[in-house]
């Protein structure tokens, strides 16, 4: 099971965010969180914060804990430049390149369980598919009880009979300009009489 989770348009250079994520990838969860916070760069904070995001995406979307989780990948993607400018000598200007990361982080389980429980957004209530179905629902039943599978309807393929056979040659002879004589001439003058 992948968990992810992005950030984008943080406001560091993408380079300087991937001395950060080089040492965590592959990490345990616990263990990456662990070192992000003692570490001393300043992208350490936005990116255990990421993984607090991730952690959270895999407890209550999946049920996942926190001790089954390892970081299988975590990309830092450049952003978008803000572009800004700094005066120089004899009236010139320098431009600055304020840059901005996207990082993506995929969480996996070490060992996968067996059995998920469903998500918030996956349960279904009773009332919606029991037996006070709504007048617009249609359900099928045969002897034994169980749903039948409604068969698609079979859509007949009426082909037109080609005034030309299928061959490239007969195409040829049928599309030719002598077949339509003066009306291409006509239709397709290429300049005005």
């Amino acid at each position: 099971m992948e968990i992810k989770a992005n950030l984008k348009n943080l406001r560091m250079s993408p380079r300087k965010v991937r001395l950060i994520t080089g040492l965590i990838k592959g990490m345990d969860a616990a263990e990456a969180k662990m070192q992000l916070r003692f570490l001393n760069k300043k992208a350490s904070d936005p990116v255990a914060k990421l993984l607090d995001s991730a952690i959270a995406n895999a407890k209550n979307n999946f049920n996942i804990e926190k001790d089954n989780l390892y970081i299988a990948s975590i990309a830092v993607n450049p952003g978008s430049v803000l572009k800004r400018w700094t005066p120089r000598a004899f009236g010139r200007t320098s431009p600055i390149m304020k840059r901005t990361s996207h990082i993506a982080l995929v969480l996996k389980e070490k060992e996968p369980t067996a059995k998920r429980a469903a998500s918030k957004h996956g349960k279904v209530k009773d009332g919606m598919m029991g037996a006070s179905a709504g007048p617009g629902l249609k359900k099928e039943e045969t002897d034994e009880g169980f749903l039948a599978p409604q068969k698609p309807s079979l859509v007949e393929e009426k082909r037109e009979k080609r005034p030309y056979e299928s061959s490239t040659i007969s195409k040829k002879r049928f599309f030719s300009r002598q077949t339509f004589g003066n009306i291409m001439k006509k239709n397709f003058r290429r300049k005005t009489v």
